[in-house]
């Protein structure tokens, strides 16, 4: 295992900064939010070392949305551009990770058989990516601005506009999963997934806008930086 990933995600973590397991408010962690103390797992070393991804696994357009499932012209909805820095809490680059993507289309809607949301699907957006972080731990989508949805949780409940991210390092058990949201959004007040997270951590899952990562007369653009470790850790999904 290379001395980043080592360091970033095998760090301890500060839990009493994460989400909790159980929170009433979002009713599904009521039936799969574990209820006993969690109990650390000691890795072998040999499980530190089985590889998980490659560049050898991403295809040319894998990164871009907007064209990874064209049949038949472009998706609808506002291109956005969404990047980032993946770190460690000493702000070293995470270099060579494997960074995947899925969201909901611009009408708010997943390809997913579960998804029966009264909502348009669009046949050229499948609404999933991935990519490598580079040697700066800097990764990059082109995509299109995902679209709120209702859920069932509670009367009139939707959640916000959102992008789901998984991060790996080099086995499985090294995985992160969160979501990035978008600044300002209404719907924020309303949302137990979003309140769920102690206050003074919310903010590390928006993404901010970015005139400089916004490209003239196309794309708008977005950075989303991911920390694995510390007081300033992205926090778990």
């Amino acid at each position: 295992m290379s001395t980043d990933l080592q360091n970033a995600y095998l760090a301890p973590r500060d839990w009493a900064g994460q989400p909790s397991p159980i929170y009433p408010y979002y009713q599904s962690t009521l039936l799969r939010g574990p209820k006993q103390p969690l109990l650390p797992i000691k890795q072998a070393l040999s499980q530190l070392h089985a590889p998980v991804y490659g560049t050898d696994q991403l295809g040319p357009l894998d990164h871009d949305l907007t064209r990874n499932a064209v049949k038949n012209g472009e998706p609808l909805g506002e291109r956005i551009i969404v990047t980032g820095r993946v770190s460690d809490e000493d702000g070293r680059p995470v270099r060579n990770t494997l960074v995947e993507v899925w969201q909901a289309n611009a009408a708010g809607r997943y390809v997913h058989k579960v998804d029966q949301h009264n909502a348009p699907l669009d046949p050229n957006f499948l609404g999933a990516g991935r990519c490598m972080t580079d040697h700066d731990g800097r990764y990059t989508f082109m995509t299109i601005k995902p679209g709120a949805y209702p859920w069932g949780n509670h009367p009139n409940a939707w959640r916000p506009q959102h992008i789901h991210f998984s991060l790996f390092g080099d086995y499985f058990a090294s995985r992160l999963v969160t979501q990035m949201y978008f600044p300002g959004d209404p719907l924020f007040a309303y949302d137990p997934m979003y309140q769920g997270v102690p206050p003074d951590a919310r903010e590390l899952m928006v993404s901010r806008f970015s005139l400089d990562v916004t490209r003239p007369d196309f794309a708008l653009g977005y950075v989303f930086d991911i920390v694995l470790r510390g007081p300033r850790a992205t926090r778990f999904e």
